[in-house]
């Protein structure tokens, strides 16, 4: 079980002395009461808009053109750097955010960091070209560590935590740097290595001492990037739709798309919000599992927007790909979501057997009606049901 109360921290230094020059970066209280998300993390996740939309578009644009394992290969790889780098400064912030002139200065390199790897994204989803991504990831990690550094000087008690952190990351990214330079038939089993590494490094770091981050504040950061995603995903499906009327397409199919994508939007916001999840990030544990399982909910999500621009494609005839493939590109997301967000969000609230098997349920029907001819429509009705069917059983559940 981790640390109960931060290092003398009584209450928010963030909150107290936004922007001072400098402030000792001393661990912040677990229990701090209405603890939320600053100006700082909200504009940080905001520029962080800007990859996932990249990462999301040159999926769209890859999978349309038949180029459906590389796509997948290269999104999945691409979004491991938005996502990991976005992570760990969430449990950072929770735990040390000092809102200090030198915090917000780091803050802002790592948020140039991403706009770069933004840049890298079509490069490396199109030719397997990750320098341009490399650089902008190494950029947000080398802030990282500046920011550990700072807090293995000013909080004794978590320092050997704060160096293995500094220490870990650092080695890494001379890692990444190397990979670039490696032979092609290495590419992958490195990057695999060096993500197995990556994710080692915080299960390492803190056994020493485990860092204080705030249940209520981390479970509201990851609430509001799914927000993100599901706006992104929103987006990706308007601007689709859009350019299907533009190019006159039959209004009919797209009505149909539409009100298929927009159910199933609504659906899995509405299944990820249903319960709050920071009653139980009890320990590091389920902490660690619950924030890196994360990785399949906002990847699966930003995922969804892009199959169903592919499905627009498909309807206007500028898909290179079959009706079933590009069935495949909105199911197996809208899928692969429910179940994470079964496992992470619903699940641990203990509803029963039979309640508790409706998400799964209902990913293997949407799965299924890949095979149908309106895949987009009876996915957003299967996951509005979804969503009515579980509405009725709380409903029983609390009388």
């Amino acid at each position: 079980m981790r640390a109960e109360q931060a290092d003398g921290a009584a209450g928010g230094p963030a909150q107290e002395t936004a922007g001072a020059w400098y402030r000792p970066m001393v661990a912040r209280s677990t229990d701090e009461p209405h603890r939320s998300a600053t100006v700082l993390e909200l504009f940080f996740d905001l520029c962080f808009v800007v990859a996932v939309a990249g990462a999301a578009s040159g999926l769209h644009h890859e999978v349309a053109a038949d180029h459906v394992a590389d796509a997948l290969v290269g999104y999945a790889s691409v979004f491991f750097a938005i996502w990991w780098a976005w992570m760990n400064f969430t449990w950072f912030a929770s735990a040390y955010d000092t809102d200090d002139v030198l915090y917000r200065v780091t803050t802002l390199v790592q948020i140039a960091g991403v706009l770069i790897l933004a840049a890298g994204v079509p490069t490396a989803l199109a030719g397997g070209d990750f320098t341009v991504a490399t650089v902008g990831y190494v950029v947000m990690r080398l802030a990282m560590v500046t920011q550990w550094l700072r807090a293995a000087r000013a909080a004794p008690p978590h320092r050997a935590t704060a160096l293995r952190f500094a220490a870990g990351i650092s080695v890494l990214q001379l890692g990444w740097v190397a990979r670039l330079f490696l032979p092609a038939d290495l590419a992958w089993p490195s990057f695999l290595a060096l993500v197995a590494a990556e994710l080692a490094v915080p299960v390492w770091a803190e056994r020493e001492a485990p860092t204080t981050w705030h249940p209520h504040h981390i479970a509201e950061r990851y609430g509001l990037f799914t927000l993100i995603v599901l706006g992104e995903c929103v987006l990706a499906s308007t601007l689709a739709i859009e350019s299907a009327l533009a190019a006159d397409a039959a209004l009919a199919d797209l009505a149909t798309t539409a009100a298929g994508g927009l159910l199933t939007v609504f659906a899995m916001w509405w299944l990820y919000f249903a319960k709050e999840a920071h009653r139980f990030l009890t320990s590091q544990r389920i902490a660690i599992i619950w924030g890196y399982g994360h990785y399949l909910i906002f990847g699966s999500a930003a995922a969804v927007g892009a199959g169903l621009a592919v499905n627009v494609d498909y309807l206007t005839d500028q898909a290179a790909v079959g009706p079933r493939a590009a069935a495949a590109a909105f199911t197996v997301p809208v899928a692969l979501f429910l179940v994470a967000v079964w496992a992470l969000q619903v699940r641990p609230h203990h509803f029963g057997r039979w309640p508790g098997t409706l998400a799964p349920i209902t990913a293997a029907l949407v799965l299924a009606s890949t095979l149908t001819p309106e895949p987009v429509l009876l996915t957003g009705l299967l996951t509005a049901a979804l969503i009515a069917t579980e509405l009725v059983v709380l409903r029983r559940l609390a009388t």
